[in-house]
């Protein structure tokens, strides 16, 4: 649970960072690698966690930059991750400028529930680490290499071994 603006900015800044490493590595091919009928491409999946970035703390009303969850999802890899580290870094700014550690003690509505701000900034975080894990599955479906997140990808392990 973050309990601190400090362990939220640091926390988020490491996974942030993570989660735009997996976004660039995608490709406009690789955006409509599906599981199965029933689940996102991997495209939707990468614009969801784009999108949640500020759906979930626009609830609280901060004012964030960047589109809306319903909006359409892009054609364009690149343009997913612009968004993506837009998103990042108008969360990052707007948790920094506008909240404090009282803050985090405040309730909101969230999704029918009553969520501290420190909860729904814990959600967020663990909800992008989720879909995150989920996008990797597909990548190397895809063909792509899935960059280090917590420990070195398969090809720097091999490298290591050599």
């Amino acid at each position: 649970m973050i309990c601190t603006i400090a362990e939220f900015i640091a926390t988020w800044r490491r996974e942030s960072v993570t989660t735009a490493r997996v976004l660039a590595a995608l490709t406009d091919a690789s955006l409509a690698r599906r599981i199965s009928p029933q689940d996102r491409t991997l495209g939707e999946l990468a614009w969801h966690i784009t999108t949640n970035v500020l759906e979930m703390p626009r609830r609280t009303g901060l004012d964030l930059a960047g589109p809306e969850h319903t909006a359409p999802c892009p054609t364009s890899a690149r343009a997913i991750a612009a968004t993506y580290n837009e998103a990042a870094r108008s969360l990052l700014a707007a948790v920094g400028t506008n909240w404090t550690d009282a803050t985090l003690k405040v309730e909101d509505d969230m999704y029918g529930e009553r969520w501290t701000r420190a909860a729904t900034l814990t959600a967020l975080i663990v909800h992008e680490i989720h879909h995150r894990g989920q996008a990797t599955v597909l990548m190397r479906q895809a063909g792509l290499a899935v960059p280090s997140i917590y420990g070195p990808n398969r090809e720097e392990t091999a490298a290591m071994s050599r």
